[in-house]
């Protein structure tokens, strides 16, 4: 049997869009989507569009032409990976006020933002003795992955970053006779908005790694990659490793927490229940609902299986 191969583009850009273009995109998209085996996951707002797609090669290159119509192909980012499952159900077109919450309407990367650093020069400038590296990805992303020695604001959404700026920051930049301040994200998308936020505050020499850690990923051989475990992502494959393939780590299906092989055998965990993370933070009541959900799980995978071995 020769197995279907899935391509799996992300991208964003920040640019004027103009409302009644975003509904005639949505709609296109729509109106493709039912006559394609198109999945994913966008967000289209007046700042721009933001998200990841998924389906054969031949469907996400007429997809990309579809969007290409109201963006320049150029400017989208695009970072590319491949995976053997479908990694989202189907296809969903979110419109909201932003492509990425930071919650501040003053802060727009299209009027300022900071230097993009490509991946072949980001090792340089994070090995800089005056340089601090922040991640400014949620704490449950972090704590997979990261560059070493970065910063982890503990966030558990990117509209926290703003208040974590305002009382951390400084703090880190009198430590040291600091000169760069490089950041990053899984995209590229989170770190351009907030070298945007520092530059609206007065910071000065603001980097961001472009095109994320994705990009980082596939640009830099492993032997030289300063990445360290594994690169959390929105989807059903929920991290890759350093080759973009599906890494070791699943989702507690409770609590939404990224958990590895090793917290599996942990004696807390019962799929699709509890982990460690939630042992305390739920009710009886939830996880015998929980139980419930994963009976009806496993019921749908054996006559799938079923179906499949027939």
């Amino acid at each position: 049997m020769t197995t279907k191969i899935y391509k799996v583009v992300s991208f964003y850009s920040f640019f004027p869009f103009q409302e009644n273009l975003i509904i005639e995109l949505k709609n296109n998209l729509c109106n493709f989507e039912r006559h394609n085996d198109l999945s994913g996951l966008l967000v289209i707002a007046q700042e721009g569009i933001n998200g990841t797609i998924c389906a054969k090669e031949s469907i996400i290159e007429n997809t990309l032409k579809l969007i290409k119509k109201f963006v320049e192909i150029d400017k989208l980012n695009l970072k590319v990976s491949y995976s053997k499952k479908k990694i989202f159900k189907k296809l969903k077109i979110k419109i909201k006020k932003e492509i990425v919450t930071m919650g501040i309407p003053a802060i727009n990367p299209l009027k300022e933002s900071g230097t993009y650093i490509d991946s072949f020069a980001w090792n340089k400038l994070i090995n800089d003795d005056n340089t601090i590296v922040i991640d400014t990805r949620n704490h449950y992303e972090v704590s997979i992955g990261s560059f070493k020695d970065s910063i982890n604001p503990n966030t558990e959404n990117f509209s926290e970053f703003p208040e974590w700026v305002n009382n951390n920051l400084d703090k880190h930049l009198s430590n040291k006779p600091v000169q760069n301040i490089a950041m990053f994200c899984t995209g590229g998308i989170r770190c351009e908005k907030a070298t945007s936020l520092l530059k609206n505050k007065g910071y000065k020499n603001i980097f961001h790694l472009e095109g994320g850690i994705l990009k980082y990923l596939k640009d830099i051989p492993k032997e030289e990659n300063l990445f360290q475990g594994e690169c959390f992502v929105f989807d059903k494959r929920v991290a890759l490793n350093h080759e973009l393939k599906k890494g070791s780590y699943s989702i507690c299906h409770a609590c939404g927490m990224p958990i590895s092989l090793k917290d599996q055998k942990k004696v807390e965990y019962k799929e699709g229940i509890q982990c460690h993370f939630c042992i305390n933070k739920f009710t009886d009541e939830d996880r015998k609902r929980f139980e419930e959900r994963q009976k009806q799980i496993n019921k749908l995978k054996m006559n799938n299986q079923k179906v499949y071995n027939n």
